[in-house]
């Protein structure tokens, strides 16, 4: 979830500045609805994330800060994958598997 939330907000914050840096976006009515279509799905996708995120934190027995951490990662364009390569990295030098800690 970490890739498709990272990617989708990217892209949508590119599209972002480009919109309304050069293509007038303030006026609503030059908006495409894919633009706004890609948000609404941006947010959906988050929640996604979050839960999956929730429940990875919760089997490892991460911290509530890290924890946090890694949720609020899904909200900076691009921060999605740094979160994602910490945890890789803390799960791999813990030896921990996150499917076995479910049991």
């Amino acid at each position: 979830m970490a890739y498709v939330t990272g990617v989708v907000l990217g892209a949508l914050t590119i599209w972002l500045v480009v919109g309304y840096g050069f293509l007038d976006y303030a006026n609503t009515e030059v908006k495409p609805d894919l633009y706004r279509w890609l948000w609404t799905a941006h947010g959906w996708l988050y929640l996604f994330y979050l839960i999956a995120g929730v429940d990875l934190c919760f089997r490892i027995k991460l911290s509530v800060l890290r924890t946090l951490a890694v949720l609020l990662a899904g909200t900076v364009p691009f921060m999605s994958f740094v979160a994602d390569y910490q945890l890789h990295k803390y799960v791999r030098t813990h030896h921990l598997d996150p499917v076995q800690a479910s049991n």
